[in-house]
Formats: structure tokens, sequence, C-alpha cells
């Protein structure tokens, strides 16, 4: 693997003592604003034709500095396009799939895991999700080359969600790393392990996919 995409064990150290130190400020109700992220939109839409057909699809998304919600936006946009009424929803607000004939959950990853709550909303809704075609899209800013190691990486990302989906497309997505969109913490950890500021989302990989996924 290499630098750019792992941590050294130095590296790794001090990011757990970061992490450490900020869950104690966080318990002793010392360190709140440390940890607290800038307030980001998370806006629900719908986007549809005029000539839109009966078949409306849910993306709902899980993110933490707005990378994700913006690519969710994209893919709804495009599902537009092609006929299909596309709500736009926030996975922590546990949208209903009601009236739903596919579904589509994104998430970005923090710390190589998706979020919590979009692992909680596929748990909450398994039994449904699974009579559905369902899409999964990751938002990450590592392991982003096509070598053994980061694709065996990239995958890993799911494997809390893959075994609850009977059956589901799979994608991944380079996202957009903003220093200004973190908490003060997650800056020092970002800082630590030389990460730097990019936005690396391929508009036209995302609505090439979303032309093509199967609904």
């Amino acid at each position: 693997m290499s630098n750019q995409n792992s941590l050294s064990r130095n590296q790794f150290l001090k990011v757990v003592g970061v992490t450490l130190a900020a869950s104690t400020l966080t318990c002793s109700g010392l360190g709140y604003a440390a940890t607290r992220s800038p307030q980001i939109a998370t806006p629900e839409l719908t986007l549809e034709k005029d000539t839109t057909m009966n078949s409306r699809i849910l993306v709902t998304y899980a993110t933490r500095a707005g990378s994700t919600v913006e690519i969710a936006t994209a893919i709804a946009e495009t599902l537009s396009q092609r006929g299909f009424s596309a709500d736009v929803k926030p996975v922590k607000e546990m949208p209903s799939l009601a009236g739903y004939q596919a579904v589509i959950v994104g998430s970005a990853i923090r710390m190589g895991n998706w979020l919590p709550e979009a692992v909680d909303f596929i748990k909450a809704n398994q039994a449904a999700l699974n009579e559905l075609p369902v899409s999964l899209f990751t938002v990450h800013m590592l392991n982003t080359e096509e070598d053994e190691t980061s694709r065996a990486n990239r995958l890993a990302y799911l494997n809390v969600v893959r075994p609850l989906l009977n059956q589901a497309e799979e994608v991944f997505f380079a996202g957009k790393f903003d220093f200004s969109r973190l908490s003060f913490v997650d800056r020092l950890i970002a800082k630590m392990v030389k990460a730097v500021e990019a936005d690396k989302r391929d508009w036209e990989k995302i609505k090439q996919w979303a032309k093509a996924i199967e609904i």
C-alpha cells in the first residue's frame, strides 16, 4: 500500500491518542466544541421531470462534511433525466421506504467504515430493502487506486453492511476533503496523517453510473 493510502505505526498511535483525548474531553463536558463539526446542510429534495414515470426512487445519504449529499443530488438529477422521480433524503431522518420502487444508499467513510447512521438505516430496514433493488455508493478519499490492496480496502468499507443485503450493486466514488468542514479534532487527525485538501469527485463517473444503474 502506498504512503498516501495507509497509516504508519506512529501516525496510527497519534490518531488513537487524539481520539481518546477527544473522547475524554467530551465525556467530561469540556470538549464538545472541539469535537463538533461545522453545521452542514442536509437537504431533502424531489427531482422529477414533467414526463416522469410512476417509478419513485429514494436516494438517501449519510454525510459529515457535505460531499456525499452533493453526490446524492447529482445521482438524483441524472435519474430524473431518465424519467424517474427521485427523492433525496438524509439517512439520519430514517426515511420510510413506502412507495419506492428502488433505493440508493450512500455514505461517507470515517475511520475505515460507513457512518453509523447509514449502517443503522440498513439494519432497521433490512427486510424491506431485501424486497427492492438496492444500490450502495461509498464516498472516500483513501484507497482510490486500482492496485490489489486499494481494491481490498475499498471492499472492506462495506463488510458490516454487505451481509445484511441479499444483493446490492456497489460503487465507490472519490470525495472532497475540506478542512473548514471538519471539527477541530478531525482537522488534527487529518493533519497528522498528512491529508491534503482536495476535491477528487469525478462528476462524469457519478453521472454515468446513475445513467447505467438498473432500477
